[in-house]
């Protein structure tokens, strides 16, 4: 999962990009980067990193420019070589420089095609870097020396004919403007909005999220539709076409669970209701299958779940509290490579407070349960605080499988649901009693923000890839790329080269 932004305006744009990677850090921690275009120049700056320790204010001024795109990288297969962060650039046609958040599904076919017939050269692992020359290549076929507007949809719609998986682009093309497109699926989010200047010139800005226009003073327009591309000149003339023969619109359900922040509104769906609304469904799910509970509190697991957690105890009529002070300073332990550094952070990331669990029936409410490490940990921690019965919650239903459209979930061995029952996970995580969302349930409270939606991708849970390409080969092969060893293996070569 990454963040991405792009804004085209009548001033530097280099403090509202920054400003738009703080709003999105939450994308992603492992690198980050910005591109600005002055005039004909490309000014370029990434490392890994969080966003406030790769810039600095000298390394700023020298992004200079009224156009310029914008990245937070969190790696889908585990890499943490400062290689892959981007944006990546290539010098021809034009000068090219993107954005991507998302993950290509052929891109070990694409690679061969584009070293073969293309003829061009692919420096890294990175998918974004095979799709950067997809399209730099179908753009060439132009074979113009002044671009146009329709060269560059026709060349979206070569990507699209080429590419498979999720993609949410931007792309800027130095001197002419910058792009922005989704895969036909529209998997990955992505949104447009414009501001009014004093002057009577309009600035544009996409953002994977509409929170990171809503601090920018930008007015959300809508999202990019499914196999839409939208393209901003330089001197701020506006375009939009739809570039894909066909759509499916299917947007990915684990955004409104998990990565996007609350106040944020995706494919006209506000994530905040959402959450919500998995809460309502949950104390359904509760007061059906367990009427005569005994709980006694309702506590969150910081933070995704909060909203969720204040819902299912208004509805059940107990108490929420606060049980749990997160300590800001540590990073997420679900994009936390390896997993002796995810044990070791949930005890630096969490502690109990004991008056809120002793001699309490308590029930922990989570957006999801992955791996299990975590909730094993923090069951422990309730009981330890003193609660008589731990019970447990997850907005989200059993986690099965692999995510392969750009969120790094684990190989499927790795996932705790993984060929065991219900139980066997509430046994294996030591709660007293452990609560699923259903799927169905889950599907409703996201669509029902949005029934112009047919489906959602939902292949973590069910198994069934909306992009129809998906095979044992393929999951066996990211699985030998994404289990804790293979990422161990790649983390230690990456020290080792630093080293040297």
């Amino acid at each position: 999962m990454c963040g991405i932004a792009a804004i085209v305006s009548n001033q530097n744009v280099n403090q509202e990009l920054y400003e738009a990677l703080m709003v999105l850090q939450h994308r992603g921690q492992d690198a980050a980067g910005i591109a600005t275009c002055e005039g004909s120049r490309l000014h370029l700056r990434k490392d890994n990193g969080l966003a406030r320790d790769v810039f600095s204010s000298k390394q700023m001024l020298k992004l200079k420019g009224n156009m310029g795109i914008a990245h937070v990288r969190y790696p889908t297969a585990g890499c943490t070589s400062s290689a892959e962060a981007q944006p990546f650039y290539v010098n021809s046609p034009f000068g090219l420089a993107l954005a991507h958040n998302g993950n290509l599904t052929n891109a070990e076919e694409l690679k061969v095609q584009v070293f073969v017939d293309d003829q061009r050269h692919i420096n890294t692992d990175s998918d974004s870097e095979v799709l950067l020359n997809v399209f730099a290549h179908e753009l060439q076929q132009a074979g113009r020396l002044t671009l146009t507007v329709d060269d560059v949809f026709e060349a979206v719609s070569g990507v699209h004919r080429r590419c498979r998986g999720a993609y949410a682009v931007v792309i800027m093309i130095a001197g002419y403007g910058i792009l922005g497109f989704r895969d036909p699926n529209g998997i990955r989010p992505i949104v447009f909005g414009e501001r009014n200047n004093e002057d009577g010139s309009t600035d544009y800005m996409m953002a994977s999220e509409s929170v990171a226009l809503d601090v920018l003073d930008f007015k959300l327009l809508r999202d990019i539709a499914p196999g839409e591309a939208v393209f901003i000149e330089a001197n701020g003339t506006f375009h939009t076409r739809q570039c894909a023969e066909k759509i499916n619109h299917s947007p990915c359900i684990f955004e409104y669970v998990y990565f996007a922040r609350p106040d944020s509104i995706i494919d006209d769906i506000s994530v905040y209701k959402a959450r919500m609304r998995m809460g309502h469904k949950l104390a359904e799910k509760i007061l059906r299958d367990w009427p005569d509970h005994d709980i006694d509190v309702v506590i969150p697991i910081p933070d995704t779940s909060r909203t969720a957690a204040l819902q299912i105890a208004q509805d059940l009529g107990v108490k929420f509290r606060e049980g749990f002070m997160k300590n800001r300073y540590i990073g997420r332990t679900f994009i936390m490579p390896g997993q002796k550094m995810r044990r070791k952070s949930v005890k630096q990331k969490l502690n109990a407070i004991a008056l809120e669990f002793s001699g309490k029936n308590v029930l922990l409410v989570d957006d999801s349960v992955v791996r299990g490490t975590t909730s094993e940990q923090i069951i422990q921690m309730a009981r330890e605080a003193g609660a008589k019965h731990v019970y447990f919650a997850s907005a989200a239903p059993p986690v099965r499988y692999p995510n392969v459209y750009g969120i790094d979930m684990p190989a499927a061995h790795e996932l705790i649901a993984h060929g065991r029952s219900e139980a066997e996970v509430c046994e294996a995580i030591g709660a007293d009693r452990l609560i699923y969302q259903d799927l169905d349930d889950l599907i409703d409270a996201v669509g029902k923000g949005n029934r112009a939606i047919a489906q959602f991708d939902t292949s973590c849970f069910s198994r069934e890839y909306v992009t129809g390409d998906i095979g044992d080969d393929y999951l066996a092969r990211i699985e030998a790329l994404r289990n804790d060893h293979a990422q161990e293996r790649r983390n230690n070569r990456s020290v080792t080269a630093a080293s040297q």
